[in-house]
């Protein structure tokens, strides 16, 4: 047996990613699952659950209604990987929110006021150095 830290489960995932976006594109015909992102997919270990994380940029309502029709469109998903995909068992898909997105800018944000913070503490400390390379000496 091969050592490798890229397991089965992973690379099935990345290939479900690939083709539910392909099809939630190009094969569902509900408008309301129209704008929408898959950004990751998590297998379980006995590839039996797959967990599609997806993200939109629409609020509130609208985007209720988005995983509304992504729950009545998953059946239809499940069927159209079991088309792409040659796999023994199919497994089952559950639509969730991403929402390692939002916590990505509100750290970045966090990182960007201690950036302005430190550019504030900071700013004294260049002209405490003396200059030596004069223009115009």
């Amino acid at each position: 047996m091969s050592k490798t830290t890229y397991k089965r489960a992973d690379r099935v995932a990345d290939q479900i990613r690939m083709e539910v976006a392909d099809i939630l594109m190009r094969k569902i015909k509900d408008p309301r699952v129209r704008s929408v992102t898959v950004t990751d997919v998590e297998l379980t270990a006995d590839l039996r659950i797959a967990h599609i994380f997806v993200t939109t940029m629409e609020k509130d309502q609208v985007e209720r209604d988005i995983f509304a029709g992504l729950s009545k469109a998953s059946g239809f998903v499940r069927a159209e990987l079991g088309r792409r995909l040659t796999l023994r068992y199919l497994p089952e898909v559950i639509f969730k929110k991403d929402v390692s997105g939002l916590r990505g800018d509100r750290v970045l944000q966090l990182l960007d006021g201690l950036h302005g913070d430190t550019e504030q503490g900071d700013a004294p400390a260049p002209s405490s150095t003396p200059d030596t390379t004069t223009p115009g000496s």
